[in-house]
């Protein structure tokens, strides 16, 4: 509802409060996850090589990566457990291109331009074909899912919320970046085991393509997003490690929690 383009209320009053009500459940919410990674994200390097090496290893061992649901979903779930799955997962989807353009405001130069070059390679470069959402919205309607709050499980709306939190806030910003990055980061081991068993079940292209895409694309952009938007922040001002570190731990820790529950779901 906050995101959402409308019209000047009548009752602005009202609105007002009630926004200001939620950004509290809001901040709180934040905080308590990161209270969750505050130890882990402590101990990071705060010099930009030092800092990048620590992130890009948790491609190996941040949480939730190398999870077993992700070869299940390649090599043994059939159609409808698909759907329960993807279900979830458009539910659960935060909109990347916008959460992108929300976290470059007002940020340096250099970095702002990696996000800028981000943001137009996930809006098809100016071509509506090549946009990244409505390539998942044409696998969601492919599979005739209805995405509904009733129907979702609470840690994918986590992983959601959490992820519009830091890219809404402006104290936020850095653990947005960290949170984004580590996306870029981890995706495409698991949208190519997606789209290996989307085309088992004889997915067309056209609906593997969100997934094929980003096997492939995610890793040309984690390696830019590290080079040009988290080392020069670091370099700039070491106390943004921090900040980038627990936003990236809050994402991964988010999606473990999503892989955990779909697990129990589905193996059931």
């Amino acid at each position: 509802m906050r995101l959402e383009p409308g019209f000047p209320a009548h009752d602005w009053r009202g609105a007002l409060a009630r926004d200001q009500a939620m950004a509290c459940e809001e901040a709180e919410f934040l905080e308590a996850l990161r209270v969750e990674v505050a130890a882990e994200a402590a101990c990071v390097p705060r010099d930009p090589a030092g800092f990048v090496r620590w992130f890009e290893a948790l491609e190996i061992n941040g949480p939730g990566q190398g999870d077993p649901l992700f070869d299940w979903l390649a090599t043994e779930a059939d159609v409808e457990q698909f759907r329960w799955f993807m279900t979830q997962e458009a539910a659960g989807e935060a909109g990347f291109d916008d959460l992108v353009a929300l976290a470059q405001i007002k940020m340096p130069v250099r970095p702002k331009l990696e996000l800028a070059r981000n943001y137009w390679d996930e809006m098809g470069r100016g071509n509506r074909k090549g946009m990244h959402g409505p390539m998942l919205d044409a696998l969601v309607e492919r599979l005739a899912l209805t995405p509904e709050i009733d129907t979702t499980v609470w840690e994918s709306l986590c992983l959601a919320n959490a992820m519009t939190a830091m890219a809404t806030s402006r104290r936020h910003a850095f653990h947005a970046v960290g949170a984004l990055g580590a996306i870029e980061l981890t995706a495409p081991g698991r949208a190519a085991k997606v789209a290996q068993g989307l085309r088992r079940l004889a997915f067309t292209g056209r609906e593997r393509h969100y997934f094929e895409l980003h096997a492939v694309l995610d890793v040309k952009h984690s390696e830019a997003w590290n080079a040009e938007v988290i080392e020069p922040l670091v370099a700039e001002d070491p106390d943004r490690a921090l900040a980038i570190a627990e936003g990236a731990l809050i994402r991964l820790h988010c999606g473990a929690r999503c892989f955990e529950r779909y697990r129990q779901h589905l193996w059931s």
